[in-house]
């Protein structure tokens, strides 16, 4: 099952997990992402060479677009673009409560968004670091393994 783009707002929550220094490499191709809330760990496994990408975040699992565990992964082996400072301004931020306080990614995009403004980061520039995510993305494609 070929994997769609993730909704703009994963990358964001990509960009936090990273700076939470909440993403453990296990190997070449397997990594750990712990939640925000530190109730969960997703297990990833991508091997970019083959196509292949899995993880078991519900984006992934149950909606067959890349998950933000597999993004924080990527940014992590440098295989998309890491944003430090956004990064840190979104490295403790609840996802989860979030989520479920707007129950939509575009409303919960637009609070992070406010949010990054307060602490000083335009929209334009989270604008263009979603993009340049967005489009290093576009020129894979990514499929969950067969067993999956």
């Amino acid at each position: 099952m070929l994997l769609s783009s993730p909704p703009r707002v994963k990358v964001l929550e990509a960009v936090g997990a990273v700076a939470g220094e909440r993403v453990r490499v296990l190997g070449e191709l397997e990594a750990e992402v712990r939640a925000s809330e530190g109730d969960r760990t997703y297990r990833v496994f991508l091997d970019v060479s083959r196509g292949v990408a899995d993880s078991d975040d519900n984006g992934t699992r149950f909606r067959n677009y890349i998950g933000y565990p597999i993004l924080a992964f990527m940014m992590v082996k440098g295989l998309l673009p890491y944003d430090e400072e956004i990064g840190r301004a979104l490295k403790d931020v609840k996802w989860r409560s979030v989520n479920e306080l707007f129950k939509n990614y575009r409303l919960v995009e637009r609070y992070i968004k406010e949010e990054l403004k307060r602490s000083g980061i335009p929209y334009e520039r989270v604008d263009s670091y979603i993009a340049s995510v967005m489009s290093a993305l576009s020129g894979l494609s990514l499929q969950k393994p067969e067993s999956s």
